[in-house]
């Protein structure tokens, strides 16, 4: 049984940082595109950032390229989404995703991942 388990989400201001984790159990995450999703009340779900099987190719949404940075530890089944100069537009549910498939790039579409976590909340303050 696969199972991805966020963490690290919290309160913080306008303009600080957040390291937001996944671990994945059941499943090795080598061969797996992992992803970072958030999900603001009365929106829909968005790509965030993707990281392919090395971690050699990423990808990010506008809105945050520049501001976060995902990477990922293989040897700890982890992937870590971290996010600096926080703006209130920020505020979600955060979201991790992993996708095993041929490829080892990333991939921006929700139906490209097998497994997702519950979320950890995200609110960025004024």
């Amino acid at each position: 049984q696969v199972q991805l388990v966020e963490s690290g989400g919290g309160l913080v201001q306008a303009g600080g940082s957040l390291r937001l984790s996944c671990v994945v159990s059941g499943r090795a995450t080598s061969r797996a595109a992992m992803g970072w999703f958030r999900q603001a009340p009365g929106k829909e779900r968005e790509f965030v950032a993707g990281i392919g099987w090395s971690g050699g190719s990423t990808g990010y949404a506008d809105s945050v390229k520049g501001r976060f940075s995902i990477y990922r530890d293989n040897g700890k089944n982890t992937v870590y989404l971290q996010m600096n100069s926080l703006k209130p537009e920020d505020t979600a549910l955060y979201y991790c995703a992993g996708g095993w498939r041929e490829s080892a790039g990333y991939y921006r579409l929700p139906r490209s991942y097998d497994y997702w976590g519950q979320g950890t909340q995200v609110t960025v303050s004024s």
